[in-house]
């Protein structure tokens, strides 16, 4: 969260991380190893990129570099799209595996709005939450949770539940009334 920021969200980014391990006299060029990680600044990204190069391929930071960072800017944020998010985190039983949906502008909205979707309902923390793969789904038929699917359908209605009822012309509208107004049907 970002200091002074008047909303929860997580201000995150994407970024392509790439590095290998140094050249050695057995080994001149070691292959680079390359991965989309979100993190909310670069220094962060690299972070990340070490935390699963240890893991993953068992190279230390120590042993390794950095060959580039370059933060990944999406095209098209103007309209929403359904993103399927595969994911593993830690839970104080052991790790689970989980698959989830969510609907946004941007995949990095997507990513955050799953960070705190995570942590209300399962207690995880962002450090404990692994990003396995991301899709950007077109169509219903790939869409898998009801929730989500609610959207594709085109006679979908969003009722008013508060609703201001106007004065039909002008001469009737008042600025300074003696009650509050009434927005919810009886």
């Amino acid at each position: 969260m970002v200091k002074g920021d008047p909303t929860l969200s997580m201000k995150l980014r994407q970024y392509q991380v790439a590095g290998r391990k140094f050249p050695s006299d057995t080994d001149p060029n070691p292959v680079i190893y390359r991965m989309r990680i979100f993190a909310t600044d670069e220094i962060r990204a690299k972070s990340r990129f070490w935390y699963f190069t240890k893991r993953l391929n068992k190279i230390k930071t120590a042993h390794g570099e950095i060959v580039s960072v370059e933060e990944i800017i999406e095209k098209n944020t103007d309209h929403v799209k359904t993103y399927g998010i595969s994911i593993r985190y830690e839970t104080r039983n052991g790790i689970t595996n989980m698959y989830r949906e969510y609907r946004d502008t941007s995949l990095c909205g997507a990513i955050g709005r799953m960070y705190q979707d995570m942590a209300g309902r399962h207690r995880a923390r962002a450090e404990t939450i692994h990003i396995i793969s991301t899709t950007a789904l077109n169509t219903s038929t790939k869409v898998k949770r009801s929730n989500t699917a609610q959207f594709y359908n085109s006679k979908i209605k969003f009722p008013l539940l508060h609703e201001t009822v106007r004065a039909p012309c002008k001469s009737l509208r008042s600025v300074f009334v003696s009650g509050r107004p009434l927005t919810r049907s009886h």
